[in-house]
């Protein structure tokens, strides 16, 4: 850069920081609009979106033109609705690659997933949410399976359960109790008798949803502990309740925390 241009790019501005505020403010709604797009509702319109994010459809509009531009958001060749773009996976690419837990888990899931035919998965959790972040589904017809980067916030999902269990009673309860992890009927007797099952799975290791958030969906996680012994991760197995019996369930548990120490062990923790 010439000594002309840095100086002219440090010229001084009267609009009092008016323009930095309104950018931060289109960057905001991009990401909200973003957000909207989900494994569930993975197609979205601009009514949708704008009902959802409680913005003008016309802004909106021009949000989402920007993205598309970008190859953020693309358009459905069918529905002519958007769904997310491929552009994404240049700016998620990075990070996924960076993630420690993932490099030293991919090997134990291709291991796991061969052994009990189901999907494993490994799951992270961001302050409030846990994130699928890496996956290998099961060569099954019938199967279960989730997009890497799906979020989960259901207090019943197994590995939400892991990791509430990890971050100890107090702060599990204010998590219930704000909204922030949803469990059905949050009473207070429904969010003490949750508690009891999060210590039940901090004693034993693991945690298993057996149709609870699903009907035809089972779910067994184990935690992966860092070199600090920390919970870093865990490792999830997702399979049809069809094919999951009670001597099969126990199968799955212990593949899932044998796999969940193997992941442990190559973060250089030590397994429980």
């Amino acid at each position: 850069m010439s000594d002309t241009a840095a100086s002219g790019s440090t010229a001084p501005t009267n609009d009092g920081g008016t323009s930095d505020v309104r950018g931060a403010s289109v960057l905001v709604n991009a990401i909200e609009v973003l957000r909207c797009f989900t494994a569930e509702q993975p197609l979205q319109g601009v009514t949708e979106i704008a009902a959802q994010v409680g913005l003008h459809k016309s802004t909106v509009s021009r949000i989402l033109a920007t993205l598309e531009q970008e190859d953020l958001v693309e358009r459905d060749a069918a529905s002519r609705r958007f769904k997310l773009g491929l552009g994404l996976i240049a700016v998620a690419g990075p990070l996924l690659a960076d993630l420690d837990e993932r490099r030293a888990a991919y090997p134990v899931l291709q291991e796991l997933t061969e052994l009990t035919g189901e999907t494993s998965a490994l799951m992270v959790w961001n302050g409030s949410e846990s994130v699928c972040v890496e996956q290998l589904p099961s060569r099954q017809q019938v199967k279960h399976t989730t997009p890497l980067g799906t979020r989960y916030n259901t207090a019943v999902s197994s590995s939400v359960q892991v990791f509430l269990a990890g971050e100890g009673t107090e702060r599990a309860r204010t998590r219930l109790t704000s909204g922030q992890i949803i469990l059905a009927a949050p009473t207070q007797e429904n969010v003490e008798e949750y508690l009891t099952r999060l210590k039940q799975v901090s004693s034993q290791g693991y945690a298993i949803n057996y149709g609870e958030t699903s009907l035809d969906e089972v779910g067994v996680a184990a935690p992966v502990l860092d070199h600090r012994g920390d919970l870093a991760a865990c490792v999830m197995l997702a399979a049809p309740r069809f094919r999951v019996s009670t001597d099969q369930l126990q199968a799955l548990v212990e593949a899932c925390t044998a796999a969940a120490r193997k992941v442990t062990v190559r973060l250089g923790g030590n397994p429980a």
